[in-house]
């Protein structure tokens, strides 16, 4: 609803009354993760980015910049930069409320309170003299994002230029620094390469036609969020983000490194034309063989002539990179000898690349092109290609349906998840042959005690098994229980393109149009929606999410199975019917970085830690144990059962003792779950084909271990939030 800092206050106020009050802690910890991001912490431990920047700033205020205003400040640590290095007045602008009041603190703390004023404001809002008195000498800043601009360095720079900074010094131009204006960092070179991998490539691209028997059309376009439309109407950020030093698997670099773009910050006139310029169109002869998934992007950031900062996957840093994975080409096999084209513009603040296709030179012709879509810009090539153009145009029905379907990268790693979909059909189909034969025993026994002259006939007439799908998100599963014989789905997808693609592939599939329903389609309000819709028949199925794909358990999971099992027929099942949580103990010092900041040592000894670390939470989310860097320091061993079937069977305490196979120093419990969706079909959500990460417990302090010591766990499980702390 908007109110994430009011919320955070009052969840901390609730955990600060009652410490074991466990429903205010999850919460607190939940809206922690949006407030105070974690790569605040990450950054702050980053020496090398702080020692840096600190002496870039230092070098710009002894050459006289002294008066300086910081530009999302964050912490403050920049401001405090420039005024231990001996500005006279230093500003910071802050929008965000929660990071402004820790500001506040920190500076405070650090006795820099006179010298440091905060603005709880964006710096477009400021205004002279009603904010700050006159024009500055120096605006430090590091408002970037993975993908440089995002985070709109270049509105705001220009904005400064215009109302805030001092004019700049011309070249050749002598004379005191003081009576000019400039901007840490000065400038900045943004690099890319052409990838192959795996892991984003099952999380953007839908790489599989037949799911479970189920055929998806190519009628259907699944998208990612990440895709870059040229006609897109509302802006979305057009990449993702990952660390590809830590991707699991690897990547292979398919060309070499190059130049995308380079931008001076100390230029209003580069900065204003960077927005209106038109597109540049870039061609990259590719170097290894491979497949094609992504243009992976990085910079260097000049602080000034002498300070530079890297963003490159070959460097320790705390940034990730951007990535635009490719979509819409007819081959994705690339080869050397032929060129990666794309076109890079910064429009609506963002770095684009868009239209990347393949220019192969054996057959002069542009594989990444789609005939239909650019019917106007036939690229000119030979005349077989010109001839297959024409009978695409000629042959494709004026009224057939073509549905753009958008999903999140994890609702497209779920649709490549092979395991997950077969285990739910064998399952599902286990529990409907069973009924069905229940069903056919029970007709039949009707039958018999029924008059032997009595027709029957109309009585016959197969009652449908009713199967409710309501898992989070987009999901297939519904027209999988279709194809099982006789059995009526319900689909619980929220949006109308989701429930138009759902029926493309029903239709493709030749189901009848009333085969799947949608659910919320019968439900108006939302506390119903596990009832069965005007009738008194119960589910034979009801599928859960169990599982939030960042590798938590869903909430209020306990509390929808214990509805659902009042809804189901007798022999019915809730799926997944039980769930094992698994959970191995680690050394990790990257865990420990990104979850707090370590000192004041990492921040050139000024007082942040404290402050900061109040927003910490003891779960990191989102995780990939594949390629974590961590030590084992134990086996899995198992945690908690939660049973959706048979609730007496579940505990919420329980003492788990661990063996350590390996000495060293416990930071870490990551944790993951199999789900059981009968005693014999299993889905674990840390594998490879999994669309779910993991997550981690990590621990306040260090717990050294010897090998061959033993741990105890206590695991306590309320409705459905998990805590695992070491009982020493």
């Amino acid at each position: 609803m908007g109110f994430r800092d009011e919320a955070a206050g009052y969840f901390r106020k609730a955990v600060k009354l009652n410490p074991d009050f466990s429903d205010a802690k999850e919460n607190f910890y939940r809206v922690a993760n949006w407030l105070v991001e974690r790569w605040h912490f990450i950054m702050l431990n980053d020496t090398r980015r702080n020692t840096i920047y600190n002496a870039a700033i230092q070098k710009a205020v002894c050459l006289g910049s002294k008066n300086v205003l910081d530009i999302g400040a964050g912490t403050g640590i920049l401001s405090m930069f420039a005024k231990k290095a001996g500005a006279h007045l230093v500003y910071a602008c802050e929008l965000s409320k929660t990071m402004y009041e820790l500001a506040c603190d920190v500076v405070a703390a650090n006795e820099m309170e006179a010298g440091i004023k905060l603005l709880h404001m964006k710096s477009l809002d400021i205004e002279i003299p009603k904010h700050i008195p006159e024009r500055v000498s120096l605006v430090v800043t590091e408002t970037v994002d993975a993908g440089l601009f995002g985070e709109g360095i270049v509105e705001s720079l220009i904005h400064a230029w215009e109302h805030l900074l001092l004019q700049p010094k011309t070249k050749g131009e002598n004379g005191n620094c003081e009576k000019y204006g400039k901007v840490i960092p000065a400038s900045a070179v943004i690099f890319g390469m052409a990838v192959e991998c795996a892991e984003i490539r099952r999380h953007h691209r839908v790489g599989i036609k037949d799911i479970a028997g189920i055929c998806l059309p190519t009628s259907v376009k699944f998208q990612s969020p990440a895709y870059s439309s040229v006609d897109a109407e509302e802006t979305i950020e057009p990449y993702t983000t990952e660390k590809m030093s830590r991707v699991p698997g690897g990547y292979l670099a398919l060309t070499e490194c190059f130049e995308i773009m380079t931008v001076d910050f100390n230029n209003l006139q580069e900065l204003k034309s960077l927005a209106t310029k038109k597109p540049d169109k870039i061609g990259i002869p590719v170097i290894k063989e491979g497949i094609l998934d992504a243009i992976v992007v990085w910079f260097v950031l000049q602080l000034d002539d002498e300070h530079s900062l890297s963003t490159s996957p070959s460097e320790e840093t705390c940034w990730e990179q951007a990535v635009y994975p490719v979509h819409d080409l007819a081959d994705y096999w690339i080869k050397p000898g032929d060129q990666v084209m794309m076109e890079v513009s910064c429009q609506d603040c963002y770095l684009r690349i868009q239209s990347i296709s393949v220019f192969n030179s054996e057959h002069e012709m542009d594989v990444g092109k789609s005939f239909t879509k650019n019917k106007d810009l036939l690229p000119l090539g030979n005349e077989a290609e010109l001839c297959s153009a024409l009978a695409n145009l000629q042959t494709s029905k004026p009224d057939a349906v073509e549905q753009t379907c958008v999903l999140e990268s994890t609702e497209i790693a779920l649709l490549n998840n092979i395991p997950y979909h077969e285990g739910f059909k064998m399952a599902m189909k286990k529990v409907l042959s069973s009924l069905g034969q229940a069903m056919d025993t029970q007709c039949q026994s009707n039958e018999m005690s029924c008059e032997s002259g009595q027709n029957n006939s109309e009585q016959r007439v197969p009652e449908p098994l009713y199967v409710l799908d309501v898992s989070e998100g987009f999901s297939i599963l519904p027209i999988i229980a279709g194809t099982l014989g006789q059995v009526k789905p319900y689909s619980s997808v929220e949006k109308d393109q989701h429930r138009m693609t759902l029926d493309l592939i029903s239709e493709a599939n030749h189901f009848p149009k009333e085969t799947l329903e949608f659910w919320l389609r019968h439900v108006e309000d939302e506390s119903a929606v596990l009832q069965r819709p005007k009738s008194d028949k119960l589910w034979s199925i009801i599928i859960l999410d169990v599982i939030e794909p960042s590798g938590l358990l869903q909430q209020e999971i306990m509390e929808k199975a214990a509805i659902s099992r009042c809804l189901l027929q007798s022999g019915g099942k809730i799926l997944p019917q039980y769930t094992l949580m698994f959970g191995l103990l680690v050394e990790s010092q990257t865990l420990v970085e990104e979850s707090a900041v370590q000192g004041a040592e990492r921040t050139l000894g000024f007082n942040i830690a404290p402050f900061i670390n109040q927003f910490q939470v003891p779960i990191r989310v989102f995780l990939d144990l594949s390629s974590l860097p961590c030590i084992p320091l134990s086996k899995p061993v198992e945690l908690l059962r939660l049973d959706l079937m048979t609730p007496y069977l579940n505990t919420s305490n329980r003492e788990v003792k661990v063996c350590i196979c390996k000495s060293g120093q416990v930071t870490a419990i990551p944790f993951w779950y199999h789900m059981y969706l009968d005693d014999e079909i299993r889905l674990d959500t840390s594998s490879e084909a999994s669309h779910w990460k993991q997550a981690a417990v990590v621990l306040d302090n260090p717990i050294q271990v010897e090998m061959g010591d033993e741990l105890v766990l206590n695991v306590q499980h309320h409705k459905s939030n998990v805590s695992i702390t070491v009982k020493q």
